[in-house]
């Protein structure tokens, strides 16, 4: 089996400084990844490299089973489902949830003179539906909530079928209904054995879905801890990534995790 993702030896270097790598590491079909670590870990870099967004400065990144810098990204990013901020102000203002959703299978941003079959409709009708903002279909993107504008761009991610899923903190910013109602979607994802292989960044171990297999932990640019998630999120591995005494507690599958006061 190809992994779906094999990062060997690969750094990105900026300015004359090392921001991420060296770094190995491999992702298979149907594992369902978590990034954490502090702010400068390194995790938005990765998923750079991930989306074929950037190419890393040394070593070899292998997507899909093809070698980034050997293949065309433009054929390469289709198969990648990706969602984060840096879309978000990239719409027309008047664009439509529903037309958010349905460019995705031409990979573009905004609907212009291209054709869309029923089955295509249908599709972002029901991913829309998925992840709960179906009423929102004829509503202008730029009108939403965050919480809903995010809903909107994982089903866009969704849309073309990807063989691998990038979400970028999915479920910073919602309040707590939000997140757990999100989450909870994300489970249903992670027990369809047809949904493609996921890699969260996350800021809160209290934002992990339960369906999670594993994690990768980083910082400052390199790998602290990387495996079974139940191996990685650990009050050890915590605390030496954030240097910070930190309890890690599970329960049903969910993580959080508290600082111990230092007097």
């Amino acid at each position: 089996m190809i992994p779906v993702l094999q990062v060997e030896n690969v750094t990105v270097v900026r300015g004359g400084k090392t921001i991420l790598g060296p770094i190995t590491w491999q992702v298979n079909e149907n594992e369902r990844w978590v990034i954490l670590g502090p702010n400068g870990a390194g995790k938005s870099t990765l998923f750079a490299l991930c989306s074929s967004q950037i190419h890393p400065t040394s070593g070899n990144l292998y997507i899909l089973g093809s070698r980034l810098g050997s293949v065309d990204v433009f054929e390469l990013r289709p198969r990648i489902g990706f969602m984060g901020s840096t879309i978000l102000d990239q719409f027309p203002e008047d664009e439509r949830v529903l037309d958010v959703v349905l460019t995705a299978a031409y990979a573009m941003l905004g609907r212009w003179q291209e054709a869309y079959e029923l089955w295509d409709e249908s599709r972002a009708q029901g991913l829309l539906t998925t992840l709960g903002v179906r009423e929102l279909a004829e509503r202008k993107f730029f009108t939403l909530s965050d919480g809903e504008k995010k809903r909107t761009l994982i089903a866009r991610a969704l849309m073309a079928d990807p063989e691998i899923l990038l979400l970028d903190e999915p479920a910073s910013g919602l309040d707590l209904g939000g997140r757990e109602d999100l989450l909870r979607r994300f489970d249903s994802l992670a027990a369809d054995p047809h949904s493609p292989a996921t890699l969260m960044i996350t800021h809160h171990i209290e934002e992990i879905p339960a369906g999670s297999t594993h994690a990768l932990l980083l910082k400052a640019g390199v790998v602290i801890a990387s495996g079974e998630i139940n191996k990685v999120i650990t009050s050890e591995n915590l605390s030496s990534a954030y240097d910070l005494p930190i309890t890690v507690t599970v329960a049903n599958n969910r993580y959080s995790a508290s600082a111990s006061l230092i007097n």
